[in-house]
């Protein structure tokens, strides 16, 4: 048996759409349901407090929520309800998102770095110790809730800086479309790193990378190029030119680029592919499925049916 996890990235523009695939996803044996928050797009949080009175098992997690537009105090009271109605199943990932969507609602994005290390040090005294009191650059917070909860708080991290804050201060580190090799050789070391200096173990790296279970090339690419940003941000492209893809500086997706990020093939290429991220030291993959070819619903069960699997697979 291993402790290792199979988990979905979940989405869509209506509720109970979204609901039906978390329930799918426990049907199929699949470990958690992420959920990202993003723009005026539905709220991950509110989502999972309904699909904790819909599931037993799965766990729900977000990946990640925004943290400038909520005070973190704003956030543990959400966070709450949900723990309460789905004990030892939530996980919180929060993140600083990106610089043009957070000036485009009016936001000041200054030391992202620094920002964040307030905000999970503020979310885990009072969630996990009951109570806060912090006075710090960014945030003031002073407040307690009526008992500690079983919620482990994560955060977003792409480069050196933000996976050694995740090891020095956060529950979890979770990544985004980073190829298996930066993992090892870039992420991991700085999560020891920032842990070690911290006197503390190094918490678990979600990997989160797109997938997709489908025989044709082209048509995979053509799914991530319409369904995934092209990586114009400045910390994207530094992030894929350190991991062997100096193309990145162009701001789109090579071929090359899209083979070493998304894990895409038929079953068995796709669990080969999976076993490789977890034989590195990944805790978990957060597969984001791409559907691709004519028919999209068959597209997204073949990879979630193989998700299911591997899952299975992992924990008989």
């Amino acid at each position: 048996m291993s402790d290792q996890r199979i988990g979905v990235a979940v989405r869509g523009d209506r509720a109970n759409d979204i609901l039906n695939m978390i329930e799918r996803a426990e049907e199929l044996g699949i470990d958690a349901a992420w959920m990202t928050t993003g723009g005026a797009r539905l709220d991950s949080i509110t989502v999972f407090a309904a699909a904790a009175l819909r599931t037993q098992r799965i766990q729900l997690g977000t990946s990640i929520v925004p943290t400038f537009p909520r005070h973190p105090l704003v956030m543990v009271q959400q966070t709450q309800v949900v723990a309460q109605l789905a004990p030892g199943r939530f996980r919180l990932g929060v993140g600083p998102s990106h610089r043009p969507l957070m000036i485009s609602m009016g936001m000041n994005f200054t030391s992202p770095i620094g920002h964040l290390r307030e905000y999970v040090q503020i979310l885990k005294a009072i969630l996990q110790r009951g109570s806060v009191d912090f006075d710090g650059e960014f945030y003031r917070a002073h407040d307690n809730i009526s008992e500690p909860l079983d919620v482990p708080v994560m955060a977003s991290a792409l480069q050196r800086g933000s996976f050694e804050l995740c090891g020095a201060e956060a529950d979890g580190a979770i990544s985004w479309i980073c190829p298996p090799a930066y993992l090892r050789d870039t992420a991991l070391p700085a999560m020891q790193a920032g842990a070690e200096k911290a006197g503390r173990p190094v918490p678990p790296l979600i990997a989160h990378a797109p997938v997709c279970v489908h025989d044709n090339p082209e048509e995979v690419r053509a799914a991530v190029r319409e369904q995934i940003m092209n990586p114009r941000l400045p910390f994207y492209q530094r992030m894929l030119i350190a991991a062997g893809y100096p193309e990145a500086e162009k701001g789109e997706w090579s071929d090359a680029m899209i083979d070493g990020a998304v894990f895409w093939g038929n079953e068995a290429q796709v669990t080969e592919r999976i076993e490789e991220m977890m034989a590195i030291g990944a805790a978990e993959l957060l597969a984001s499925p791409m559907v691709a070819g004519a028919d999209r619903a068959e597209s997204l069960e073949r990879t979630l049916r193989l998700l299911g699997q591997v899952a299975q697979s992992r924990t008989a």
